[in-house]
Formats: structure tokens, C-alpha cells, sequence
């Protein structure tokens, strides 16, 4: 379950990040309220998670789900370069993902 959520908190982490292209510099109520809940979210959820990971690795796999997701994002929608260089970088940190998940 401690994994779930961990996943969770990196899918949270992604949306305050992408979130926050949208607040406009927080002057926009709606997405800003949207962010702000995204982040409460996320660290909370990454908060239970400490009771059971080492916070080592529940740390680097949240933080590596949100720079890989909103990478892929920053692609997607706001047309960010996807050079092979970057794709393999991202690649590499999915590696590291995996790698801790299977050490842990």
C-alpha cells in the first residue's frame, strides 16, 4: 500500500508542478486553489509513506515520478523540446525508479 501511495503523492507532485504554469504567478484563483491542494496532497501522502519507505528512497522515487511526469508534460503540452538527449535522460531516472523499487 506504502507504494500506492507513494505513486500517488509523485502523480500529486506532477500536478502542482504543472499546476503552477497555470496559476499565472498565483493570480488566478481557480488554478492556484487547484495547485495549492495538489501540494498539500502530495507531501502529506508523502508523509504517511515515511511511516513505512526509508525516507531515502520514498524520497528520490517521489521526486523522480514528478520530474519525469512533468518533463513528459512539459512536452506535451507546452511543446517543450523532446530531443534524444532529453528522452534519455527522463529514461534514466525511470531506471533509477525501478532500480529503487527493486532494491527496497
Amino acid at each position: 500500500m506504502a507504494w500506492f501511495m507513494l505513486f500517488v503523492a509523485g502523480l500529486m507532485e506532477v500536478g502542482w508542478a504543472i499546476g503552477l504554469k497555470y496559476t499565472d504567478g498565483f493570480t488566478r484563483l481557480v488554478p492556484s486553489m487547484l495547485t495549492l491542494a495538489a501540494m498539500a496532497a502530495s507531501l502529506a501522502l508523502l508523509g504517511l509513506v515515511l511511516k513505512t519507505l526509508p525516507i531515502g528512497t520514498a524520497y528520490a522515487v517521489w521526486t523522480g515520478i514528478g520530474a519525469v511526469g512533468t518533463a513528459i508534460l512539459g512536452i506535451v503540452l507546452f511543446g517543450d523540446p523532446a530531443t534524444m538527449a532529453r528522452l534519455l535522460c527522463i529514461g534514466l531516472i525511470v531506471a533509477g525508479i525501478a532500480g529503487l523499487k527493486l532494491v527496497t
